[in-house]
């Protein structure tokens, strides 16, 4: 008997279907893309705006990021460097004033929701970061996650102290509440090119 000979594949095509296969994969694939920062912008500017009422220097902290991601902080007139790993205890005692110190923001009495009534806060306190163009990346998420973090342990502490749980575990009129106490409000400079 002779030889069967094997009977070959056509692999013309193989290249065309690899390639719809291909097309069909990045399609229908979602990707991670990159949300960016959870901030909040400002309304623009309304046609018959005021212009912004004055900050009393006690109510102000200024924190510098220079290009050499130097972190400078003005709290009154005492201007001083500082490591980032500081900067969070320093903006909560800045916050709360809890010893009503009168280089830091004033006490004012202000009606919050329930159940906390009339309380004594630093209501008209702000935080302004300004930063260098040159500023690394990371030193300003590391600066802005600091004073974020000093407003989010001054919460979690007051829904501890007032319902015994944390922030997280509370319901959102306690959440309302512990933000109403302890408001955000930190305003960021356009970035600009100091000189050294």
């Amino acid at each position: 008997m002779g030889k069967r000979k094997v009977p070959g594949l056509n692999a013309s095509s193989t290249a065309d279907i690899s390639f719809i296969l291909l097309i069909f994969f990045l399609v229908t694939t979602s990707m991670d893309t990159n949300r960016g920062l959870a901030v909040r912008l400002p309304n623009p500017p309304e046609e018959n705006q005021q212009d912004p009422p004055k900050i009393r220097e006690r109510n102000s902290m200024v924190v510098n990021v220079n290009m050499n991601n130097q972190i400078m902080v003005t709290v009154a007139k005492d201007s001083r460097t500082i490591e980032v790993s500081e900067l969070r205890e320093l903006a909560k005692q800045f916050i709360a004033n809890p010893e009503n110190d009168p280089d830091l923001p004033e006490l004012v009495p202000v009606e919050l929701p329930a159940p906390f009534g009339v309380q004594n806060i630093t209501k008209n306190h702000v935080i302004s970061l300004q930063t260098d163009r040159a500023t690394n990346y990371d030193t300003y998420f590391q600066v802005e996650n600091e004073l974020y973090g000093a407003y989010n342990d001054l919460r979690d502490e007051l829904a501890k102290k007032t319902f015994g749980r944390s922030y997280n575990e509370c319901n959102e009129d306690e959440q309302l509440a512990c933000r109403q106490y302890y408001k955000c409000v930190i305003s960021e400079a356009e970035p600009r090119k100091y000189n050294q």
